[in-house]
């Protein structure tokens, strides 16, 4: 039971240390060096601070806004070794006002960088105890507040789970009192990681400056392409799926180098053309279009031999004519990952592969997802419903 005393916070530490410091441009360029290397805007790091920079909590970030009023982080794909959860085995909880995370512990638990950075500010902070403030490479900043000991210092370079601090606490109480800042504005830690899971949202995350005002965009696309079996659909009957947010690694054109030789709802006699045939050379390697598990391998008629991938989103795709299946029903498979040989099985006169699209079980023309000229997503951003409707606008 903790004790009732009311416990300082790093609110309350804001208004102590204040608010106000001038820019200092050679700050800005360690962590600019991820945000926005793709601009050309950094080539080195300096890991120095002015005195307001040293001494205050929250301050802003120099430059971090000065090319455009937003920036993005990928979280999508960041390897485990970038990450780590302050006190992996602590238990944390929301407080004031959600604007920071109490991890309780043991005491004598390690404080570890969440991601890595520079040491910005590392000073007892009476009576707040001892804190840390961390200038992270993806333009966060982190602060560890109610530490027992501090084990770093101003201008040190940190990995992400690095031990920065032995936890500390208030009287009986042991924890750590955390806050993630965005130009010196805090955010709510649930958009980041998970409070009770400890892990960190698989998403993008796109934070705008309007004045004094950040606001916090989230664009977590890969939750329902990566859960396949889950309803995508239990917390709103509508998704929508911007195509341009996918990273390459996460989709693949089902045969690099074809051509379309029978369009979507190309007549055949009696019936209209279900999917679209796709064509280079006998037994080329045929690849899953995105993550997902196959649910149907196996000779299907007039498909020949058949494999159908469940992804998210509600989406299913269908592969047919393999000449060989290399996938078993059940099996995960990976993005660009080869599934079967092209063939010409079932009812087929040439060597081909007949790609077919589903959402929610109603059957839609491929060139939605893809353009067949250039072999890459289209630009646009597709609205699902549950019924299976589909509509998609350009970006």
């Amino acid at each position: 039971m903790k004790q009732t005393t009311p416990k300082r916070t790093i609110q309350t530490a804001l208004r102590h240390t204040g608010q106000t410091g001038r820019t200092f441009g050679l700050a800005v360029l360690l962590l600019l060096c991820t945000v926005f290397f793709s601009q050309g805007i950094c080539a080195q790091s300096i890991h120095e601070f002015t005195p307001a920079e040293q001494q205050s909590i929250s301050v802003p970030t120099p430059g971090l806004f000065d090319r455009s009023n937003a920036f993005e982080i990928d979280f999508t794909d960041l390897p485990s070794s970038e990450y780590s959860f302050p006190l992996p085995v602590g238990k944390a909880e929301l407080v004031n006002g959600n604007s920071e995370m109490e991890i309780t512990t043991s005491k004598g638990d390690a404080v570890k960088a969440m991601f890595g950075g520079v040491v910005r500010l590392s000073k007892h902070n009476a009576p707040f105890g001892n804190v840390i403030v961390i200038r992270h490479d993806n333009g966060l900043e982190t602060v560890y507040g109610y530490n027992a000991q501090n084990l770093v210092k101003v201008g040190d370079r940190v990995k992400a789970g690095q031990t920065i601090a032995i936890v500390g606490g208030e009287g009986l109480n042991t924890f750590c009192n955390f806050a993630i800042m965005v130009n010196g504005r805090r955010i709510n830690p649930a958009i980041i990681v998970e409070v009770n899971g400890h892990k960190l949202h698989k998403q993008t995350l796109t934070f705008t400056k309007t004045g004094n005002k950040i606001a916090v965009k989230t664009h977590r696309v890969r939750d329902n392409m990566t859960d396949f079996k889950a309803d995508p659909f239990a917390k709103s009957n509508t998704i929508k799926w911007n195509l341009a947010d996918m990273k390459r690694s996460q989709w693949s054109y089902p045969l690099p180098g074809a051509h379309v030789i029978s369009p979507y709802g190309n007549h055949r006699g009696s019936h209209i053309h279900s999917g679209v045939d796709i064509k280079t050379r006998a037994n080329d390697n045929v690849l899953a279009a995105f993550d997902g598990e196959v649910i149907q391998a196996g000779y299907n008629g007039g498909y020949g031999n058949c494999i159908k991938i469940q992804h998210g989103n509600g989406l299913v795709t269908l592969y047919g004519h393999q000449s060989k299946n290399l996938v078993k029903v059940g099996q995960k498979v990976k993005a660009g990952q080869v599934i079967g040989l092209a063939g010409r099985t079932g009812h087929a006169t040439t060597e081909h592969v007949h790609f077919e699209i589903f959402f929610c079980g109603r059957r839609y023309n491929p060139n939605i997802l893809f353009n067949h000229d250039t072999h890459h997503l289209q630009n646009a951003t597709l609205t699902i419903q549950k019924n299976g409707s589909v509509t998609s606008k350009r970006n």
